[in-house]
């Protein structure tokens, strides 16, 4: 089992903390986080693209003229999508882009996320985090005493009110509750700092 450092919320090591290995001591798939990213990423997209077609673009009411006689190409509508001004063909129209991954794969992909971190050494583990009111100073010495200096996560088994007040102005920080974890976000941080009580109930769900 993965041993790593426990630390207090002022940063001073208080032990250590052995992390289940089917959860965070596995070999990363590549692959499976790929996919993983690649179906967060889709899901992401707005998909509110739209063109006008021939029928949506106003005029084009009458034929521009008659079929025969006239030495020129028939037309039926000057809004057909050969005019300057006419309807697109085969243009975007709204949809949604998302999809799904089996739940196993969804599973193998967190837990590779979540290896990647330990593997890196770019996990740390809070004792515990709490403020007694919404304060980002606070918030900034707790990351001054863990030494994080870039994008870090910071995963709590609850999403408390206080600390997520306290790192919402701080830029590249995001705080998240055990049970909204996902690859994108582990990925997307360079540190990911858990709390001892949402390493348990991560462990208690994945392993």
């Amino acid at each position: 089992m993965p041993k790593v450092a426990l630390f207090n919320q002022n940063g001073s090591q208080v032990g250590e903390i052995e992390l289940n290995d089917t959860v965070f001591g596995i070999e990363p798939n590549q692959h499976v986080l790929f996919e993983a990213i690649l179906m967060q990423r889709a899901s992401m997209r707005q998909g509110t693209h739209k063109t006008k077609i021939r029928s949506e673009v106003s005029g084009g009411g009458r034929k521009p003229w008659r079929q025969k006689g006239t030495g020129r190409a028939r037309q039926g509508s000057i809004r057909s999508p050969q005019w300057k001004g006419g309807g697109t063909v085969f243009g975007p129209v709204p949809r949604s882009y998302s999809y799904k991954l089996p739940r196993k794969v969804r599973r193998l992909a967190i837990k590779s996320a979540l290896s990647t971190k330990v593997l890196e050494e770019n996990i740390l583990v809070l004792e515990s985090l709490a403020f007694d009111a919404p304060k980002t100073k606070d918030f900034v010495n707790v990351l001054k005493g863990l030494s994080v200096e870039k994008k870090a996560l910071v995963v709590t088994a609850d999403l408390d009110e206080n600390v997520a007040l306290s790192a919402r102005n701080i830029p590249g920080v995001t705080v998240v509750a055990a049970n909204g974890i996902s690859v994108v976000d582990v990925l997307n941080h360079d540190k990911l700092i858990i709390t001892k009580a949402a390493v348990e109930k991560v462990e208690e769900v994945l392993a």
